[in-house]
This record gives C-alpha cells, sequence and structure tokens, in this order.
C-alpha cells in the first residue's frame, strides 16, 4: 500500500521540524497580536467559486470536490482566506472587534502535478488583518513575512510588491492589455490565447519565454491607477525602505486570485528552480463585503511550509539529554521514580528498552544525541545511586538519588546550550 500520489507521510524524524516552525511562528505573531484560528478542512464548493474567481486555474483544474450523501457539493479547501473570511462572517466577529488579526496553519488540496515542493496536499501558514484600509496593515504583514523567513533563517530572497489597483482601473487597463495582445495573437502560447477571452490579466503569469518576451513592452497598470491608489501604494513603499525591507516593483504580478486589490505581493527565491514562490499575499477590500458580510477592507499571506522546511537553515535536531540503561531485573520499579524526576526537571530523556547487555546499550547511547547516559543496575538499585556519564568526554560519576533532582538542576544549562 502506497500514499496517494501527491500526499507524504511526516515521519517522527521530520515532525520535529514542523512542531517548531508552529511553536516559534506562535510566538513571534502573539507579540504582533495575532490569534490562531482554525476553520474546517471541508466547505461548500461556493464559497470558492463565489471568492476564488471562475476563470482561475483553482476553480478550473486543481479543486478536489465531490457530492456527499446529502448531496450537497463539497470541497477541500484549497487556500485559506476564503475559508477565513466565512467563518469572520459566520461567526459574526465583526460584532466584537473592528480589527481582526489572525493567522492559521494547517492543509490545504489542489490537484497539480506534485514537484519538489508541491503537493497535492500541502500545508500553509498564512495570517490576515481584517478590518481596516490603512496601508500601515499592508506594511505590517509584510515586515511579519519578512522576520518569519528571517528567523528561519532564509537570505537569498526577494519581495515583489505591484498594485492591482481597484475593479474599475483593472477594467481600465484590461482593455489596453487587450489592445496591446491581440497585435501577437498568434505569437501567444495556447493558454494564453485562450486567456485572451477568459483571464487576460492571468497572461501576465505565464512562464512560456514567447510569451514573456511579447510582454516586455506590454502597458504596465501603473499607467491606470488614480491618485488614491498611487499614494496608498507609494505609502507601503516608503515604509518598506524606511524598515530596511528590500522588495522590488513587479509591474507584471497580479497574483492568481480574484478577489485582490490594491497591493500584491510575492517572496521568491532562486533555490526551488520552478517553485519560486515561498509567500504571496496581498489586499482584498471587497471580498466578505462579495461574501454575504459587512464593508471589511483587509490583507493577508500565506507561507508554503514544505517550501519553507525546503529552505530553512536553522531546523533544530530535536534535543535528547538523557540516555537511560537498565541492567539486571530486580527491583526494575524504582526506574519510575528516577523518571519522576526527569520529568519534574522538564529534561528530554529515552529509555532504553531493548533488554541489550550493558556494551550494546552504551553503544546505542553514543549514537544517540543524548549528552548523558543513566546506568541503572542491580548496584545502584540496591545503593540508591545513579552511575551518571558523560558520552562526550566518558568521564562518569555516582550521583544519590535523593540528590538527582539537584544534580540535574544544576547542569541544566547544559541540557539547552
Amino acid at each position: 500500500m502506497q500514499t496517494l500520489r501527491g500526499t507524504k507521510d511526516i515521519l517522527p524524524e521530520e515532525i520535529y521540524h514542523w512542531q517548531d516552525i508552529y511553536y516559534t511562528v506562535n510566538k513571534l505573531l502573539n507579540i504582533y497580536n495575532y490569534h490562531e484560528i482554525k476553520t474546517p478542512i471541508l466547505e461548500n464548493t461556493d464559497l470558492f467559486l463565489r471568492s476564488i474567481g471562475t476563470e482561475t486555474d483553482i476553480i478550473n483544474k486543481e479543486m478536489y470536490t465531490f457530492e456527499d450523501q446529502g448531496q450537497r457539493s463539497i470541497t477541500l479547501r484549497p487556500e485559506g482566506t476564503a475559508s477565513i473570511a466565512r467563518a469572520y462572517i459566520s461567526n459574526k466577529m465583526y460584532e466584537k472587534s473592528k480589527i481582526n488579526r489572525l493567522w492559521y496553519f494547517g492543509p490545504m488540496f489542489r490537484y497539480e502535478r506534485p514537484q519538489k515542493g508541491r503537493q497535492r496536499q500541502f500545508n500553509q501558514l498564512g495570517i490576515e488583518c481584517l478590518g481596516t484600509s490603512s496601508p500601515i496593515a499592508d506594511i505590517e504583514v509584510i515586515k511579519i513575512a519578512n522576520k518569519v523567513l528571517e528567523t528561519f533563517g532564509l537570505k537569498s530572497y526577494v519581495i515583489e510588491i505591484n498594485s492591482i489597483g481597484n475593479l474599475e482601473e483593472r477594467t481600465q487597463y484590461k482593455d489596453k492589455l487587450l489592445n496591446y495582445l491581440n497585435q501577437y495573437k498568434q505569437d501567444l502560447d495556447p493558454d494564453s490565447q485562450k486567456r485572451l477571452i477568459s483571464n487576460p490579466l492571468r497572461i501576465l503569469d505565464s512562464k512560456n519565454l514567447k510569451t514573456q518576451n511579447i510582454l516586455i513592452n506590454a502597458p504596465k497598470i501603473i499607467s491606470c491607477l488614480n491618485s488614491e491608489s498611487l499614494k496608498h501604494f507609494n505609502t507601503i513603499c516608503e515604509h518598506l525602505t524606511y524598515l530596511n525591507i528590500s522588495y522590488k516593483i513587479n509591474h507584471r504580478l497580479v497574483r492568481g486570485l480574484d478577489y485582490y486589490n490594491y497591493t500584491a505581493f510575492e517572496v521568491k527565491t532562486n533555490e526551488l528552480g520552478n517553485q519560486n514562490t515561498i509567500c504571496g499575499g496581498g489586499r482584498y477590500d471587497k471580498l466578505i463585503e462579495q461574501l454575504g458580510g459587512p464593508i471589511t477592507p483587509s490583507v493577508g499571506w500565506a507561507i508554503g511550509i514544505e517550501r519553507l522546511l525546503l529552505l530553512a537553515t536553522n531546523n533544530k535536531i530535536k534535543k535528547l539529554s538523557i540516555y537511560i540503561i537498565i541492567q539486571g531485573t530486580e527491583k526494575r520499579q524504582q526506574i519510575w521514580d528516577i523518571i519522576q524526576i526527569i520529568e519534574e526537571c522538564k529534561i528530554t530523556f529515552s529509555l532504553n528498552i531493548t533488554g541489550n547487555n550493558l556494551a550494546k546499550q552504551l553503544k546505542q547511547a553514543h549514537h544517540s544525541p543524548a549528552q548523558i547516559c543513566f546506568i541503572i543496575g542491580e548496584e545502584e538499585i540496591k545503593n540508591n545511586y545513579i552511575t551518571i556519564k558523560w558520552l562526550k568526554n566518558s568521564e562518569q560519576q555516582k550521583v544519590k538519588l535523593s540528590y538527582l533532582k539537584a544534580y540535574l538542576n544544576t547542569h541544566k544549562y547544559l541540557f539547552t546550550n
């Protein structure tokens, strides 16, 4: 039996890195007053049809949609923002607070060709700032994204930003872009030719080299932005410069979801091949209103966890401090008293339960990441002491059981550094 294509098991030696990401970002986002939210993996299909856009690749090619036993159309969530918007409306979160800062961490599902860093079941960390149109919110979420990536040791990435304006400005730009692209219709790649009718802005995302060359001289959306849109965008750029956060303006960046307006941004790296986007996000001022909620301007982003793990340079190795060896068969119950002391000191340990002889267990201890080894044999049990062996330098000493807690607390700093 094998896993389904595009899914994978997260094994015990890997799960620690996932936990490290979760607890690290939890601590970081608490500082910024973001609160965790969990939404169901299953949602009504209509939620995504109304929010993502019917002419997007996600809707047309990638959603896992099925009919349940109640003849309802159900979809495994392909992204997080629409579910957050639905939760905000259905739980009337706007009644408790005008601004809601939320974050989520969990699996998403898209039917795509599996590649390194891209699975059909993948995981995202995302944040959403709901309830303000201020560019300060855009700056805050970009700053947090940059801080998350720095925290995990990423260095060679670039933040690309653009303003895609409001609906009226995009409509005006769409006409200008179509007038330009129709001159080269026969030279565009097949997907872009289809998008001339369905979704012209998505042509700007084309990876086809010939299409990219055609786009070099295409009109830029900035030419259609009014003073309000330009002021919003320029404020963001000015603040990012002040914060010494490097960024690049990419006039062809539009993002692949219909609900975005004004700010759009992506964080890209050249270390992942084709899957070069680590983080993507932007402003979506009309989405919640479009889904039946109150007017709620919002901004947010999502980071792909699998890609983050591939790039993180400071993935920690799980620390094991004490390796416990048991010898003999008499009065082994006393081992639980020793383990209780270790638990009270909150020190990680591993109990050898193989039943091997002392030499084999010591060999296993040396192959473990533990720093010290407890040797508990019949002599130790009889005389109420533990033989402690420091595995790095083989120094050995006997510690009375009554003094063990004090001993561990005295040496605890060695176990955490």
